[in-house]
């Protein structure tokens, strides 16, 4: 048996015989559990009739919730990525440089193949987030998904490294008297989209927490 599958079974029986919960943390801490590992611990049981521990609702992990998270995680990345490609040529266009070629001034072929993925994953997240808000509704182990939260999580590793590299960039361009309206543009939009995944992942997952 795991250490912390002890730790869980001595919280158990400690409740079920009416121990206080602070008596039982302050047995945990003094063989050296930490203070997040207690609460966690104490938080898996919630007092049933006459002080009957009563195991509360832990996160799942489930084939189906893994396809279905992954594939809405990748049409968001996939939205984005191709939303800032596309942002990328038209700011090309709308402030040109003396550098670049005429080709490059034109409907290239970077903003057809933008359009054609944001046709098909702009749809897809839009159907598959409604489709999870709906399944969350009506059942609500739906929210307690530990591969959202393991992807979710990932995602907003992501946003803040694209948020702090984009800021990164912006003083280096400053610096180097390299900050052109063009520049700006493109930081701007880098730095909204990420900022909306991250406003957009940390409501999902405090909609996960509430579950």
């Amino acid at each position: 048996m795991r250490p912390e599958e002890r730790r869980d079974a001595f919280v158990r029986d400690a409740l079920a015989r009416g121990t206080a919960r602070a008596e039982i943390s302050a047995a945990l801490a003094d063989v050296g559990w930490s203070e997040a590992e207690i609460a966690r611990a104490l938080g898996q049981w919630a007092d049933g009739p006459g002080g009957m521990p009563v195991p509360r609702p832990q996160p799942a992990l489930g084939a189906r919730d893994a396809f279905l998270y992954g594939v809405l995680f990748l049409a968001l990345g996939a939205s984005i990525g191709y939303i800032i490609s596309l942002g990328f040529s038209l700011i090309n266009v709308w402030f040109p440089d003396a550098a670049d070629r005429p080709w490059r001034s034109g409907f290239s072929w970077t903003m057809r193949w933008s359009i054609a993925n944001l046709v098909i994953f702009v749809p897809l997240f839009l159907l598959l987030d409604r489709r999870m808000v709906v399944n969350r509704q009506s059942d609500p182990a739906g929210g307690r998904s530990s591969t959202r939260a393991w992807l979710g999580h990932v995602l907003l590793f992501l946003a803040a490294a694209a948020l702090i590299c984009d800021a990164v960039a912006v003083l280096y361009a400053f610096l180097s008297g390299d900050l052109t309206i063009r520049f700006v543009a493109k930081a701007a939009l880098v730095a909204a989209a990420a900022g909306l995944v991250f406003l957009y992942l940390r409501g999902l997952m405090a909609e996960g927490a509430r579950a």
